[in-house]
């Protein structure tokens, strides 16, 4: 029976890189996303090109009984999950604190903080029926330093930063893996989500230096959850080569 990984806001980005990354390993994939069509494109694309199962669940990670309706209604051996990625999340605005949209703020401490556990929370209780699986919290640069304008996202990474080094601690009993990558750079639609569609400040983000790709990171992730069992890699920081943090560029 193929392994199972379960990746939130895989419709694009990391997400949609993770589970083709996966998929080409002969896991089966349980996808999530908040749009339906992009979830069904990715799911017939993952059967035509690596003939494994695919399980869709669209729902908005920031919607407590969305999460737990649809993960305590996964059935049969769906729910032998090996691996958890907690993708899902976003930035909104570049704004000083005082000049900030309140609705952002809300928006980014409610996906990429409280959807982060309410996935983890529905999850974790079927990796404890196995005694075994593997966490992955997608985090950033911007969990390691904090640079002007940022302030609430930030904050939202730094949460997740501390939260994986809790959920390490809480879940050693259990013989569950918890790993947080922190990406620097990458060309997604991060940015073009943040600058609210403007693509020319988007692409303006990337000038001057050759970013990741989401190909990049996902390689990464799937690297962190192939180690051997005895070994479990906590926290990774991948920034492009000409990034040294959130903060140190050398642009051409």
């Amino acid at each position: 029976m193929n392994k199972i990984v379960f990746i939130t806001g895989a419709t694009s980005g990391f997400g949609e890189a993770c589970a083709l990354r996966f998929a080409e390993a002969g896991y089966d994939i349980i996808i999530n996303g908040r749009r339906a069509d992009r979830l069904k494109a990715l799911e017939k694309d993952i059967e035509k090109r690596f003939f494994v199962r695919v399980l869709p669940l669209p729902f908005d990670v920031s919607k407590r009984d969305a999460v737990f309706n649809a993960i305590n209604g996964i059935t049969g051996d769906w729910r032998n999950i090996d691996v958890l990625i907690n993708n899902a999340g976003l930035a909104l605005g570049r704004d000083f604190f005082d000049e900030a949209d309140l609705d952002e703020w809300d928006t980014m401490m409610d996906t990429n903080v409280k959807g982060l556990l309410y996935v983890s929370r529905a999850v974790l209780p079927l990796m404890i029926s196995q005694n075994k699986g593997h966490v992955i919290n997608l985090g950033s640069v911007a969990a390691k330093e904090v640079y002007e304008k940022g302030n609430v996202y930030c904050a939202s990474k730094f949460a997740v930063d501390a939260l994986s080094k809790s959920m390490r601690i809480d879940l050693l009993r259990h013989n569950i893996k918890v790993t947080a990558i922190h990406p620097g750079a990458a060309e997604t639609e991060f940015s073009l989500v943040r600058f609210k569609g403007d693509a020319a400040k988007a692409n303006a983000v990337y000038r001057g230096f050759k970013p990741l790709t989401a190909k990049d990171v996902a390689d990464v992730i799937f690297y962190c959850t192939t180690v051997p069992e005895h070994v479990c890699i906590n926290d990774l920081v991948i920034c492009p080569s000409q990034q040294a943090d959130a903060i140190y560029f050398h642009k051409k």
